[in-house]
């Protein structure tokens, strides 16, 4: 595996752009920073998720990036959904007893405008919170201000393994 990837990555090297090369080393590093902090995970890194939490809402901000663009050089829509889907669900998971989780059950997006810019910031806020599920709304928002996208999304809540 490492000779066959060492190949692809000089191969990618020899021929890429520097937007490739760019993009490359972005992708490695979000890589190496999992290696680094075993407890993380890809998707954060990848987006370079900064979030701010507190009681009943969530802020997640990312830095737009060349690598999450669609064919038409805008934000793909597919990241302007997991943005929302994550600060949803970071919002559900903070908000649950210890050993609950909570993964979605429902998302609902109304894409309003299209993403370009310095950064996507996205804020969530709880609608319901029942006994085992959550509503949480989210507004996803360019640099300028502009809302793009609004959403919704159900909660279920998981129980502990020993309660299941």
């Amino acid at each position: 595996m490492k000779d066959e990837l060492r190949q692809l990555l000089e191969s990618c090297i020899e021929s890429g752009s520097e937007t490739e090369l760019n993009t490359i080393k972005f992708l490695l590093e979000a890589v190496k920073q999992k290696i680094e902090q075993p407890n993380s995970n890809y998707l954060r890194n990848l987006l370079q998720m900064d979030i701010k939490i507190d009681n009943q809402s969530c802020e997640v901000t990312i830095p737009l990036r060349p690598v999450y663009n669609n064919s038409l050089q805008i934000l793909h829509g597919g990241v302007t959904a997991t943005l929302l889907d994550s600060a949803m669900g970071i919002l559900a998971n903070s908000l649950l007893p210890d050993g609950f989780e909570a993964v979605t059950n429902q998302l609902n997006i109304h894409y309003i405008a299209p993403g370009f810019g310095d950064h996507l910031r996205c804020r969530a806020e709880v609608i319901h919170q029942g006994k085992q599920t959550l509503v949480i709304a989210g507004e996803a928002y360019r640099s300028d201000g502009k809302q793009i996208a609004y959403a919704t999304g159900t909660f279920f809540m998981i129980p502990p393994k020993k309660n299941r």
